[in-house]
């Protein structure tokens, strides 16, 4: 680590905090002081997806941490346009800060900034609120910060893995580096799914007692069934078409080309279907292309960003949920809460048959997993589908159930409750 990123003076790293992590420092980064934060059991989550920004991991963590007591925890979540009306909605201790970098390596000019910026003010709120832990939304660069806090303050800390963070992380050294430095100086590694913790084993040799897997889960008590509603899908521009629907957001790894391309096949047998696409992203113009050279303006939907209130209608509606995840160069669906909110709202869905989608499903019974790298497979599905609407009815009946019995936030809080009370144990074990 660069000595100007930690800096000098009275912010710089002690031997004693060295030997309270039961680590080596190299002693380019010992410097004078001996001041450390008193023992706390405060703990900090650092996640720059957090609500009123739209992402899955942000979801997972709002729904996790505002079920947890209000006086253990304090959040330090990235800045947003809405924030301000977002944060007046509730009572969690959330304290926002520029953590959107558009650099995460050491190397860079932009990247050395946000890290020593973003360090400086975590750094204060550390010692301001009596911090004894943290939680990082991510190895790069949530993880990172921590890793440097870790360093100066002996906080010990545990990183949230979501399967696609680390995929593409082996494509830079520099990342590499990063990522390997902060998974081994972790207390706990949350992944969020046995796909992840596979992953975590055979590439970054994390295991033993530091790896737990911990899922996301879904409102089951908001995202619900309902009946189909004639008003609500003309409103919807839907009328009684064929829909299929997918969330998320708008880039290859979500594979909506790939269900784009497979349009054509599906309309030899329904000629009115509409594929409707909730999201945005980076790919947005790239598929607006698509639609036109394949001719298909009047049988896509594009929807933007929709808030729950717009989203759970949508799930409630849809014929189909689909998410044609594929790999793109390591990059995977770690898991796919999407397709919980779906089953919840008594839908079938069709996934991705790569990354940890599967784990989200009753498959076959509730969702299919097909080969997304091609459009053929994804369209045989479809047809299946949407040509037998008793078997999605069942399927979705299937789903409900599932999501109830093994994805329910109640359930799934009190295992991460376990999860961290069991990582404040092993840090004093290993301290």
């Amino acid at each position: 680590m660069p000595d100007s990123l930690l800096g000098g003076g009275d912010i710089r790293p002690t031997r004693q905090d060295a030997a309270s992590t039961g680590a080596r420092m190299p002693d380019s980064l010992l410097g004078g002081g001996t001041d450390r934060v008193a023992p706390a059991v405060r703990t900090l989550l650092i996640s720059e997806i957090f609500p009123p920004q739209k992402g899955g991991s942000g979801r997972w963590f709002w729904e996790v941490y505002r079920r947890l007591p209000r006086a253990d925890y304090v959040i330090a979540a990235g800045e947003h346009a809405g924030q301000e009306r977002f944060d007046a909605g509730h009572d969690l201790h959330v304290v926002r800060l520029p953590l959107r970098m558009s650099e995460w390596g050491l190397r860079s000019r932009a990247g050395l900034a946000g890290y020593w910026r973003n360090f400086r003010r975590l750094g204060t709120l550390v010692r301001r609120e009596q911090i004894g832990r943290i939680h990082c939304g991510r190895c790069l660069p949530e993880g990172v910060l921590a890793w440097c806090l870790r360093w100066r303050y002996g906080v010990p800390y545990g990183c949230f893995v979501h399967g696609e963070d680390v995929g593409t992380a082996v494509h830079s050294r520099e990342h590499t580096f990063l990522v390997r430095r902060v998974l081994g100086g972790a207390e706990r590694v949350f992944a969020n799914s046995h796909n992840t913790a596979g992953l975590l084993r055979r590439r970054w040799g994390v295991g033993g007692d530091r790896l737990r897997v911990l899922h996301p889960g879904v409102d089951a008590s908001r995202f619900l069934p309902a009946a189909p509603d004639a008003g609500l899908r003309r409103r919807l521009g839907w009328d009684a078409r064929p829909v299929i629907l997918t969330v998320g957001r708008l880039q290859r790894r979500k594979g909506q080309d790939q269900l784009i391309r497979a349009l054509p096949r599906i309309r030899q047998a329904f000629p009115d279907v509409l594929y409707a696409v909730i999201g945005e992203g980076e790919q947005r113009a790239a598929l607006g292309e698509l639609v036109c050279e394949l001719g298909l303006e009047q049988h896509v939907q594009f929807r933007g960003e929709a808030s729950d209130e717009e989203l759970i209608p949508c799930y409630q509606q849809c014929d189909v949920f689909v998410l044609p995840n594929r790999e793109i160069a390591g990059d995977i669906e770690g898991f796919g809460m999407v397709l919980l909110e779906a089953q919840a709202c008594g839908r079938a869905v069709v996934a991705g048959a790569s990354g940890g989608t599967g784990e989200t499903m009753r498959s076959p019974e509730s969702g299919r997993l097909v080969p997304c790298e091609k459009p053929e497979p994804l369209a045989e599905a479809l047809l299946e589908l949407l040509g037998d609407a008793a078997l999605r009815r069942r399927m979705g009946e299937v789903g409900r159930a599932w999501v109830e019995t093994h994805f329910s936030w109640e359930a799934l809080v009190r295992q991460a409750a376990a999860l961290f009370q069991e990582s404040g144990e092993f840090s004093d074990k290993i301290r």
